[in-house]
């Protein structure tokens, strides 16, 4: 696991694209273009960029729109050098608490059927399944299921950090 202190996560910028673009097409067999990253960050007032990094290195990023009480995870991808050290949790976790920020109480997102690691993580994050989209990935006309978190409220503490007062 990565230390919390190591990982720094803040605002994308046009700048990180070319560090982006390469995890992005190490991630995802139909990887999103410069040009649609471009405007996101440019021309969607409803976008919400964010890059993860240890040390300056760019090991994730992770995207997102916000409108009136909801957030949408559009995309997120960690490093393959790094996965399994909790950054795609960390980087989850940071997302809902911008979400909160901007006024969302609810979050939801699709995953590829055959991703079951990022499925995983979701559940385990207090996503639940609520329906299929069909052939929602063209590259493979893979189908997506689409996760739902319905309450953003900061987690309560794990029972292990409560103190009780005898």
């Amino acid at each position: 696991m990565i230390s919390a202190e190591k990982l720094v996560i803040s605002k994308m910028t046009p700048r990180d694209l070319d560090e982006v673009l390469s995890i992005e097409r190490q991630s995802y067999p139909t990887p999103w273009s410069r040009h649609a990253f471009t405007s996101e960050l440019t021309a969607n007032v409803y976008a919400h960029y964010f890059t993860a990094r240890i040390d300056g290195t760019l090991v994730g990023y992770f995207g997102m729109w916000v409108f009136f009480d909801e957030a949408h995870i559009t995309n997120i991808a960690v490093h393959p050098g790094f996965r399994r050290q909790g950054i795609g949790e960390r980087m989850m976790r940071f997302a809902f608490e911008k979400a909160r920020e901007l006024g969302a109480t609810k979050m939801t997102l699709e995953v590829r059927l055959s991703n079951h690691g990022a499925q995983s993580l979701y559940r385990k994050l207090g996503f639940e399944d609520r329906g299929i989209r069909k052939g929602y990935y063209s590259d493979t006309n893979e189908d997506a299921i689409i996760m739902w978190k319905d309450d953003l409220s900061p987690d309560a503490p794990p029972e292990d950090k409560v103190q009780w007062m005898l």
